[in-house]
């Protein structure tokens, strides 16, 4: 080998040893197509494979809920907030109800508040099965997602079958609930607002649910690859989680136990026995993992309350015409997502002077710049995920 051969390999081997630098690069993620659980964009810088910073892009289905609340009647407004979280629509109508029976000073009968719980609690499950069928989907598990599914239409079946709607009950009224679908007409004094076997089919599929969830523990908590792909991704300790206002799974998964059900209950929910769900490491992994279980607890509510529902009347009496007095209050509920609020300032009459809404999503989505920074874009999506937010939350 001549010397010449020797400089060229020593060249060639230098080369090689020698990191390239790479120029740094703007990634557009999103917009999501319009027909998608809602439509959001990240602005991403990145270094490689590597996320040097993200601005999150929100309001391309701005729907103006609050400023059209101000334009409606009281009774009108329910069938616009069952749909900010469409997930769980049921339950983002019970704090705005409240809020109005305050400023009221309505008290619903004992049953109705029953009836609210069981309604609420079946709604907690129904959206924790959305993200139990689709977060380990966007992780590449597609089997998770039939068995979670699968019961969730069990689920949607009993709300249905109280309420008539699946998505958008607007069930709720000021003052209690109003009759069931499928109930028939009263007889002897005695309240029919629930359809017939209806408790014991609520039992039989909470039993289901039970199934499910173990079927869950296997397919996907003790899965390898999963692990993999979740277990220190997106760890967010308990004070940044607070700082940035997190709430619900995302923050109990933290390590903070917060849950609102226990802390400012505005439903007979010190009747029933439940456990409040967290975890320490506040990782991908976690915020599954705290879901799943919330799942069963929520189900172990749902028994309870059955056995435990009084008979009586469905609403109490509250006139005609719905007339709110001047004043102001906040109400806030423990939805599935996390903290759902509004705050209502009455001017008198029959609507609202002004309502802000504390969504849920939004407040949970905040924290992406700050979680995504520095992670590689293939745990983007695994990252992003396991917040489990709902665009029309976001851009209500």
């Amino acid at each position: 080998m001549t010397d010449r051969d020797i400089a060229m390999r020593h060249r060639s081997e230098v080369a090689v040893s020698v990191e390239l630098e790479t120029p740094g690069m703007t990634l557009n993620i999103g917009p999501q197509h319009p027909s998608t659980h809602g439509v959001l964009r990240l602005i991403a810088n990145v270094d490689g494979e590597r996320i040097i910073s993200v601005q999150p892009v929100i309001g391309y289905m701005h729907r103006g809920y609050e400023k059209l609340s101000e334009v409606r009647t009281y009774v009108q407004i329910t069938t616009l907030v069952n749909r900010i979280d469409w997930v769980a629509g049921f339950a983002s109508e019970v704090p705005y109800i409240v809020a109005v029976e305050r400023l009221m000073g309505v008290e619903p009968p004992e049953r109705a508040q029953w009836i609210r719980l069981i309604l609420s609690e079946l709604a907690r499950i129904a959206s924790h099965l959305v993200f139990m069928s689709s977060y380990p989907l966007e992780l590449g598990a597609i089997t998770p997602l039939f068995h979670a599914l699968r019961d969730r239409e069990r689920v949607l079946e009993l709300i249905e079958g109280v309420t008539g709607g699946r998505f958008h009950p607007n069930f709720n009224r000021v003052g209690g609930v109003k009759p069931a679908a499928g109930a028939g007409k009263q007889q002897r004094g005695v309240s029919q607002d629930i359809p017939a076997g209806w408790f014991a089919q609520t039992q039989s599929t909470m039993e289901r649910i039970f199934g499910m969830c173990d079927d869950l523990d296997t397919l996907v908590v003790g899965n390898e690859l999963f692990k993999a792909r979740t277990v220190g991704v997106g760890i967010i300790p308990a004070d940044r989680a607070i700082e940035y206002g997190l709430s619900g799974p995302n923050l109990r998964a933290s390590g903070v136990p917060y849950d609102l059900r226990k802390v400012e209950p505005h439903l007979p929910y010190p009747e029933v026995e439940f456990n409040v769900i967290s975890a320490e490491s506040g990782d991908c992994h976690d915020r599954y993992v705290v879901r799943l279980n919330e799942i069963r607890e929520a189900a172990k509510i749902v028994l309870q309350a059955v056995d435990k529902i009084p008979s009586g009347p469905l609403v109490a009496k509250v006139p005609r015409l719905i007339k709110v007095p001047k004043g102001q209050t906040y109400v806030r509920g423990e939805n599935p997502k996390g903290e759902f609020g509004y705050y209502i300032i009455s001017e008198g009459g029959q609507k609202p002077y002004r309502m802000k809404i504390r969504s849920t999503s939004f407040s949970n989505l905040s924290i992406l710049p700050w979680i995504l920074e520095g992670q590689l874009i293939p745990d983007l999506v695994a990252v992003m995920g396991s917040l489990d937010f709902v665009l029309g939350d976001v851009d209500r």
